[in-house]
């Protein structure tokens, strides 16, 4: 028998699966790229994200994979049903898709029922998008039920195949978090002849520059059929990372080991943000706020799935300081980190408006959704040289006293259930979070799960050793594995939660199955990890 979501899953793929003739005049074309997709305007999909008791946002972005739209705007209609064939349409309205913000749509459609399954189709220019399905939050009083949802993230292109998202759009989902690197700014150079990167305007720099940069590289990840096929099973919540604009950027500064033509000043990397920042917006069913131009864009916010879990989902590039230490790579001596007393991750407003969210929660869990591991972690050093153990400086361990007071908060605010959710390290990573790392025997504080990424590398050669060293080095760790490429599937309730780590064996093919590598779970009340 063929289910509702297999139907929709199966729908999505087959509408993006076909390699459509572009012309040069299209931005992607222009910038060496190709762009296989549904067959007219909507070559990019359909998403939702941002749910809401009452409402979801809707996005799609008009592009011909034949050819561009003419710079004018363009009427989008829009309808949201009950049902999948649309018998039942609940709410519809129309949206103005102009060419200042890359002819991308964002409906932010409200008056719908909490707790709820829809469909959301558009249609412009003649022509119907594919079929979305969605599902708004939970009534803010509901204390019955569970939640599921998936954590994504680091999805270098360029790297290999996305099969982990066939088997996520296959899932029984309530939402998707994605934490970041949803693209990668780096020149084309792939073993893959049909996942080679966009080409930039200035090709040699190893990073984007113009908003057209940015498009063409968001237009590409896009149009990935598997990826289309779980935006349009699920409402996503996005947060980005550092590589949507530079790899280990800092607020304004951009990465440490830049020199000649890639180093910018603060003044000219605050245009390249803006470019990055508008694109991500323009690709993102994210209920934002941009001006286009500026080099700022809030998207710190929070949801509530009633009163079972809030999830607070920070941005920690925008506003923090730099890494300390100015080690090559941000990989240093981790007293860098100790003595960063001056050093943020959120910047100061993030940091209070985060306590603010977990002092006053109704929820049973308490989730920090974040981009970075929180973890100390300790690694021998990859050069093997001296000294023999090094931090990782762009994660927490390069801002520890900020992570104190923020372990020590949820201590003292005596904080329900609190989860930290990280990506960034291309690894799954299970761990205990302490007030103290050096005291492995204290009381755990929270919880932290790091999954892996869908096809970013994770260097094969540190999986043994890290395995072999964590027990000792790392003791808080409860889980570790650098061999696989995938996502974490969360299922919750009011006693427990269970995370397994859903997993492929390769991405060297665009088909690969899914299968479980680990399952843990935590019992409520005790922030602790146990086998399932």
């Amino acid at each position: 028998m063929v289910t509702r979501r297999q139907m929709l899953t199966t729908t999505a793929v087959s509408a993006g699966a076909v390699v459509l003739p572009l012309t040069a005049a299209d931005p992607a074309v222009a910038h060496g790229g190709s762009l296989p997709g549904h067959a007219g305007v909507f070559a990019l999909g359909v998403a939702s994200g941002d749910p809401l008791p009452d409402g979801v946002i809707l996005w799609t972005r008009l592009l011909r994979a034949a050819g561009p739209l003419a710079a004018r705007p363009v009427r989008v209609d829009w309808q949201v049903a009950s049902d999948e064939r649309f018998r039942d349409v609940v709410r519809s309205g129309h949206a103005v898709a102009v060419p200042q913000l890359g002819h991308s749509v964002h409906v932010d459609a409200r008056g719908l029922r909490p707790g709820r399954e829809y469909f959301y189709r558009f249609r412009a220019l003649g022509e119907l998008s594919p079929v979305g399905r969605t599902k708004t939050a939970p009534a803010p009083s509901a204390d019955r039920g569970g939640l599921r949802f998936g954590i994504v993230n680091c999805q270098d292109f360029q790297n290999g195949y996305w099969p982990a998202y066939a088997g996520l759009a296959a899932e029984d989902l309530d939402v998707v978090l994605h934490l970041g690197d949803y693209i990668y700014e780096y020149d084309p150079h792939s073993a893959y002849a049909d996942r080679q990167h966009t080409t930039p305007a200035t090709p040699g720099l190893d990073q984007l520059r113009t908003l057209d940069d940015y498009r063409a590289r968001h237009a590409q990840y896009k149009s990935d059929p598997l990826l289309q096929a779980a935006h349009a099973a699920f409402p996503w919540i996005v947060t980005w990372d550092d590589h949507e604009t530079e790899n280990n950027y800092a607020s304004l500064t951009d990465e440490i080991d830049d020199t000649g033509g890639q180093h910018q000043s603060p003044e000219v990397f605050a245009r390249q943000r803006a470019a990055a920042y508008q694109a991500y917006y323009e690709h993102m069913p994210i209920r934002a706020n941009l001006k286009p131009g500026s080099a700022d864009l809030r998207i710190f916010r929070r949801f509530d799935f009633g009163r079972l879990a809030r999830i607070n989902v920070l941005d920690t590039r925008q506003y923090r300081t730099d890494q300390p230490g100015g080690f090559p790579g941000d990989f240093g001596l981790p007293g860098a980190g100790t003595a960063n007393t001056g050093g943020t991750l959120t910047g100061e407003d993030q940091e209070r408006w985060l306590a603010r969210g977990l002092d006053h929660s109704p929820a049973r869990w308490n989730v920090i959704a974040q981009q970075v591991m929180m973890s100390r972690v300790k690694f021998p050093n990859p050069t093997g040289g001296v000294p023999p153990i090094v931090a990782n400086l762009d994660q927490w361990d390069g801002y520890v006293p900020q992570r104190d007071r923020l372990l020590r908060h949820l201590v003292d605010a005596k904080v329900a259930n609190p989860v930290v959710l990280a990506g960034d390290i291309h690894s799954t990573w299970l761990s205990e979070l302490k007030l103290d790392f050096d005291r492995p025997e204290q009381p755990s504080v929270a919880v932290e799960l790091t999954a892996t990424s869908i096809s970013s590398d994770f260097p094969i050669a540190f999986d043994g050793p890290l395995k072999a060293v964590n027990p000792t080095l790392n003791p808080h760790v409860r889980y570790f594995d650098g061999s696989k490429r995938g996502y974490l599937r969360c299922e919750l309730d009011r006693y427990g939660w269970r995370t397994d780590a859903r997993t492929v064996d390769t991405i060297a093919s665009r088909t690969a199955p899914v299968s479980t590598s680990a399952s843990y779970v935590i019992e409520a009340g005790t922030s602790t990890l146990q086998k399932a």
